[in-house]
């Protein structure tokens, strides 16, 4: 029995690195962690309350993601993304994406696509009521799940990782504008075009959307600041 303590306080430790990893991608998406900044785990651990282990850790899970990357006795840096580089993600994606929804909505049962629709309400629900990571989760459940009917494990894995590397910065100015209602609205769009069976339709609502996840990506770059207030860089 000596043996339960060390686990269940291994446990903890490793939920508590969860949570401090999902506020961490919070803060990237709502634009608290800038690009190109610096920030150090003890200044983090402040801003959240907790000590710098659970942090430093959470910030290793990030780097693995593409999402930060170490620095040398100062801490981690926020991933900087080019106009290259938001390219390249869109044209992998849409290599992959478009022609896997054209044989989905060929082979895929009628009730597989139609239990894919509460993700679908989900991610219009989320913009109309501004809630960016309810937003970002149910995306990335529905377009996952759709993938993953094509029955390829790893197709859908390099989607995910992708998705993850293609973050979006500074989403709350996109919501602040509206524009992320109608590109959420695209997902019912794609949902009834595959149900009515017109795979050459549902391709080309596919392309449109990674189209319009490409501007949002590059408008999310260009923004400029908002009033949202940055977490701290220093020790």
């Amino acid at each position: 029995m000596a043996d339960l303590k060390p686990r269940a306080l291994i446990s903890v430790q490793e939920r508590l690195r969860d949570q401090v990893a999902h506020a961490l991608r919070a803060a990237l998406i709502s634009g608290e962690l800038r690009p190109g900044v610096v920030y150090s785990a003890p200044a983090l651990a402040t801003d959240f309350g907790v000590s710098a282990t659970p942090v430093r850790e959470a910030m290793l899970d990030l780097a693995r993601e593409g999402l930060v990357e170490a620095v040398r006795n100062k801490g981690f840096r926020v991933t900087e993304l080019s106009e290259r580089d938001l390219d390249e993600f869109t044209e992998i994606r849409a290599l992959i994406e478009v022609p896997t929804v054209g044989r989905v909505t060929r082979t895929a049962a009628r009730e597989q696509l139609e239990a894919l629709r509460p993700e679908a309400e989900a991610i219009v629900e989320a913009a109309r009521a501004h809630d960016l990571i309810a937003y970002l989760e149910a995306d990335r459940r529905f377009h996952l799940g759709l993938l993953g009917l094509a029955g390829n494990a790893r197709l859908v894995e390099t989607v995910g990782d992708l998705r993850k590397r293609s973050r979006l910065y500074g989403l709350n100015r996109l919501d602040q504008r509206g524009e992320l209602v109608s590109s959420a609205e695209e997902h019912l769009e794609l949902l009834d075009l595959m149900i009515a069976g017109d795979a050459e339709a549902a391709e080309e609502c596919m392309a449109r959307h990674l189209g319009h996840v490409r501007s949002l990506w590059a408008a999310g770059l260009d923004g400029g600041s908002d009033d949202r207030p940055e977490l701290r860089t220093g020790s």
